[in-house]
């Protein structure tokens, strides 16, 4: 090329620069795709709810790319990735994959691991690195109140768990007012208990039981002992899916029977049917959501704001396809719901800059098949999502509470033990 037409062609490219600022630099910036991760759990104790995770996660990365063509970036579409790493349930594992994925994978996103224990011990990582941080399995109050400014919530907060099943009582039978409390003494279940004791007195309940017993607890009969003597009507309690399963059983093999039993986790997974048979008719839990939740288009636009993301029977078909036929439980759908708010919030804020995506976040409230997503924008916990009280029913599991998100009523009083193992099923008329 000859002098005069080199200079032409530098002319040229200047003046693109110059009227099109972007064109070049920005552009070529771009990454081919957005990731979004973080640790989970696929190994130990948290490994059921950490595989829903992962489905959930999957399945939304799939409609995402499919039906949004990924994440609209300075009018260019990104696809995103899900990138992920088994944690173990372990916390020492949980800091040095995050820092991996940080450094290494070079996230700006991530999804927090589940349980409140795991999520708190990788938000410093987190905070150290200016990435976002977004909490789908991680409750606890607490994790909001150490000042960090880098995480967010999908999730209802710990302290409204147990609050649903003391609300449906006071309503449908004020005769019911001994309430016992046995919760697992770890982080999340602790924050559960405060929240449910402070609901319980203010209702009016007296509290004659309120006992915790250690994680690694394989036996409740000696404090169950105590809870039978104590002659409650309702119990409330749990913590995750092993002792949660174990308190069921051990239940109804000390022949302790109860109006209602609420316990977290354990219930809302169908492997606690699987396990328990008939004996698991009428348990409720508390839940993040239930398949038939009532939130679509439709319900948005009766709220008077936007809906982002696909459609209830949308998620389904994902996430079976993703599952290979196992259906969701709330730990699925939470964990899809916090990887379409990290695509909502980046759409929105046309940047992969996490500081402008955080202040983004502060100004969202929008609503997905799980429901609506709005957070505290000094401390990031979720304001606006609804917790709903879950029962098996005739071997399905219901929504029934609070009404307007029911899919059957309550069966109350629960059956008695006998009758469960007659085989008799919590059938509402």
């Amino acid at each position: 090329m000859k002098g005069g037409k080199v200079k032409l062609v530098l002319i040229a490219l200047v003046t693109a620069c110059m009227v099109f600022p972007f064109s070049f630099s920005a552009m070529a910036a771009l990454p081919g795709k957005v990731v979004i991760g973080g640790p989970i759990s696929l190994s130990g104790k948290f490994a059921k709810e950490g595989q829903q995770s992962v489905w959930g996660i999957k399945a939304m990365e799939k409609w995402v790319n499919a039906t949004l063509g990924g994440v609209k970036i300075k009018g260019k579409k990104i696809p995103v990735a899900y990138k992920y790493y088994d944690d173990e349930s372990k916390k020492e594992v949980v800091t040095n994959l995050m820092e991996r994925l940080i450094t290494k994978d070079k996230v700006k996103f991530t999804l927090a691991p589940y349980s409140s224990g795991l999520t708190l011990a990788a938000a410093p990582i987190v905070e150290k690195y200016g990435v976002l941080y977004n909490s789908h399995g991680g409750a606890s109050n607490r994790i909001f109140e150490q000042g960090f400014s880098f995480i967010v919530q999908t999730l209802s907060p710990a302290s409204e768990y147990q609050t649903g099943p003391l609300e449906m009582i006071k309503k449908i039978d004020p005769s019911a007012k001994r309430v016992a409390f046995l919760f697992q003494d770890n982080e999340f279940a602790r924050a559960v208990a405060k929240g449910a004791e402070a609901k319980a007195k203010k209702l009016g309940f007296k509290v004659v039981f309120n006992r915790t017993y250690p994680k690694s607890a394989r036996d409740l009969t000696p404090v169950l002992t105590e809870l039978k003597n104590a002659k409650a009507d309702i119990l409330i309690g749990g913590g995750h899916f092993a002792d949660g399963q174990l308190l069921a059983k051990q239940l109804d093999d000390m022949g302790i029977n109860l109006k209602l039993v609420s316990i977290l986790v354990a219930p809302t997974l169908p492997n606690f049917y699987q396990a328990l048979g008939t004996m698991a008719e009428s348990y409720m839990a508390p839940g993040q959501w239930g398949i038939g939740a009532k939130y679509s288009p439709a319900a948005a636009k009766k709220e008077g704001i936007p809906y982002f993301g696909p459609t209830q029977k949308e998620f389904m078909k994902y996430f079976l396809k993703e599952s290979k036929g196992v259906k969701p439980d709330y730990h699925g759908a939470e964990a899809a719901a916090a990887f379409l708010a990290y695509v909502k919030a980046i759409d929105a804020a046309n940047s992969l800059d996490p500081k402008v995506v955080r202040k983004v976040m502060n100004k969202l409230h929008f609503m997905t098949f799980f429901g609506d997503w709005k957070i505290d924008p000094k401390t990031g916990m979720q304001i606006a999502h609804k917790m709903v009280v879950l029962q098996w029913q005739g071997k399905k599991l219901q929504i029934v509470w609070p009404p307007a998100a029911q899919t059957s009523k309550p069966f109350y009083p629960m059956l008695t033990i006998k009758q469960r193992k007659a085989g008799k099923l919590a059938i509402v008329k």
